[in-house]
């Protein structure tokens, strides 16, 4: 017999700000017995060294966490140099230690400048990309190493805020799928003398900032369900800088029975938000957000996630 799924039926997104020392699993699991949602799923991991912003998507809003992942992030790093680790990180064992020689602010400026842009980096051993279907850091932690390929990232921002007792705090803007210890060893090597992260902190996902703390989580759980779902944002927000097409009523049971529809004022392209007009208010914040869609190439709209948070 088929194990019944217990919990809510809660859908929308929530901005936790992770502690250190845990991981976003145990974060999420967290999270997800407090709103006792059926559902839940995070959108891309934070190592348990690093604290800050991790987005989780209740319900039906696991259906856009993809998305999410694709969003540029945003991290304050501090990087301690002349140290490298078997992780890159404060977790790992030391490999080795070297000496700073002719290290200052000004030279250090320079070579930061190199690592803005389109760059290329190596995936660490300790990471959760699959090789042969399990994950690289169970098998770095048996000794092994896999080979591994180049992926090109993109450095948008990277400021130094500080360089003090050895270690560089930076400012970080970068694309998807950057790995900032791989960022600190790299910064260490270009400077001749090897680093690793010692502390991490992501204070950005696309355009969210604000974020939620597990004490204010737990003392809202406590007045009840109508009070803690407040704290969830609604999961259109992670389509921000998608256009909108808003459908009447008739279009729209087109659009869930799977059908592309023909809608005015629709974009030439691309992927859209799908909306329900309220017939009853003028204001577009009544709208109900149905989905997401695909401009056809001869104008239609085509339905190609549909959200049922009924």
């Amino acid at each position: 017999m088929a194990k019944r799924r217990t919990g809510r039926d809660v859908h929308g997104i929530l901005l936790l700000d992770k502690p250190v020392g845990i991981s976003s699993n145990a974060a999420l699991q967290r999270v997800k017995r407090l709103f006792q949602a059926r559902k839940a799923g995070h959108t891309g991991s934070l190592d348990n060294l690093a604290t800050g912003l991790l987005p989780l998507c209740l319900g039906e809003a696991t259906k856009l966490s993809g998305f999410l992942l694709e969003a540029d992030k945003y991290y304050q790093a501090e990087c301690r140099l002349g140290v490298t680790t078997t992780t890159g990180d404060a977790d790992g064992e030391v490999l080795l230690t070297r000496p700073l020689v002719s290290i200052d602010r000004k030279r250090i400026d320079q070579v930061i400048k190199s690592f803005i842009g389109p760059i290329q980096q190596m995936p660490p051993m300790y990471s959760a990309i699959k090789h042969q279907g399990q994950a690289l850091y169970k098998l770095a932690r048996q000794g092994k190493v896999v080979e591994r390929k180049l992926r090109s990232i993109m450095i948008y921002e990277l400021t130094v805020l500080n360089f003090v007792n050895n270690c560089i705090s930076l400012d970080v803007h970068c694309s998807k799928g950057t790995y900032i210890r791989t960022l600190a060893e790299d910064i260490g090597e270009a400077l001749g003398c090897g680093a690793h992260l010692s502390a991490l902190r992501r204070t950005g996902v696309g355009d969210y900032r604000k974020m939620l703390d597990f004490e204010t989580l737990e003392r809202d759980a406590v007045q009840g369900f109508d009070v803690l779902d407040q704290l969830l944002i609604p999961m259109h927000t992670a389509l921000h800088h998608w256009p909108t097409v808003r459908l009447e009523s008739d279009l729209a049971y087109y659009v869930r029975q799977g059908q592309p529809v023909q809608v005015s004022k629709a974009p030439a392209n691309g992927w859209v938000k799908l909306f329900v007009i309220n017939p009853h208010s003028t204001e577009a914040s009544s709208d109900q957000f149905i989905g997401i869609g695909q401009v056809l190439d001869d104008g239609r709209v085509a339905p190609r996630r549909l959200i049922n948070d009924k």
